[in-house]
């Protein structure tokens, strides 16, 4: 099979300097995009500036024969999300992908994490991704085309312990995806989030000695599909762990209708509501009309 190629088009790849970001600009740049290689160089906390990270990945791409150029705003402002894109606009003159893969970690439980480590995470994580597609939406809106891929976490789809600012911005990502999905369907603007697993700084101080193959690279094709012109979804999220792709999605029971409810009624019911069988899985263009029309439709009906 003939591999798919980026040829004359441009992608913004945030938190590309290293890991996972840096996979994808690699691979990118390799099949002929030209590539924005946006870091800010710090530490995996994101408070200590380390190295100008984003200089070395584009210098790396440019010896291999690929196109690159760096830029070291920080997703976490607006100013920083604009000039990110003003970057692209500068020196290649268009925008056609979007990635937001810049992120950082600060752990601490419930009864300890400080106020300051959640707004931390949420800005560059959240907030940065819709500081990039503010800036970018429109963009792509006028010139007619865009692929937007966003990143999520398993840790955003089924939380873990210590991480509520990471977990609440991975899970505000998917909803922020769907927004763009739905707004850019009528201007040719595709989105989608990557849910990647892999091993990079992040998992730092964790044994990993007995984990499979997890390097970042085998993330990265993944990405380049969601990112390419054929790519015929929106909407969704694609799940890479080990090699392991797949669909993550969300789904509901068919419920029980009653024209009104008791607490008690409710308890007696729970298993019935509960009931996987026959669940709902409802297409991401139409799902929010399908679960108020269906919702609606057994009200109607009386069952």
């Amino acid at each position: 099979m003939p591999e798919l190629r980026f040829d004359d088009r441009v992608a913004v790849i945030t938190g590309a300097g290293r890991g996972l970001g840096r996979a994808y600009a690699e691979l990118l740049a390799a099949l002929g995009a030209k590539v924005v290689v946006n870091d800010v160089g710090g530490t995996t906390r994101g408070d200590v500036f380390e190295a100008d990270v984003a200089a070395a990945a584009a210098r790396a791409i440019k010896d291999a024969g690929g196109e690159a150029v760096a830029n070291t705003d920080s997703v976490a402002t607006a100013a920083g999300g604009r000039a990110i894109v003003e970057s692209a606009l500068d020196h290649f003159g268009r925008l056609d992908i979007l990635i937001h893969n810049a992120g950082n970690v600060r752990y601490g439980s419930l009864t300890e994490l400080s106020y300051e480590d959640f707004e931390a995470v949420v800005d560059v994580h959240l907030r940065g991704a819709f500081h990039v597609v503010r800036a970018g939406f429109p963009v792509m809106s006028k010139a007619g085309y865009g692929r937007v891929v966003l990143t999520s976490s398993i840790g955003g789809l089924y939380g873990n312990k210590a991480v509520a600012n990471y977990a609440v911005a991975k899970a505000g990502v998917i909803g922020l995806s769907s927004v763009v999905a739905l707004e850019g369907a009528d201007v040719g603007v595709k989105s989608n989030v990557i849910v990647p697993s892999a091993l990079t700084r992040m998992a730092a101080g964790i044994d990993t000695s007995a984990y499979p193959d997890m390097r970042p690279e085998l993330v990265a094709p993944a990405v380049g599909y969601l990112a390419h012109e054929t790519c015929t979804l929106s909407g969704e999220l694609l799940v890479s762990i080990a090699g392991r792709l797949a669909r993550a999605y969300i789904a509901e029971t068919p419920g029980v209708y009653q024209p009104s409810w008791t607490v008690g009624e409710v308890a007696a019911r729970i298993d019935e509501i509960r009931n996987t069988d026959n669940s709902w899985i409802l297409p991401p263009a139409s799902a929010h009309a399908d679960h108020i029309g269906r919702s609606f439709a057994m009200a109607r009906a009386g069952k």
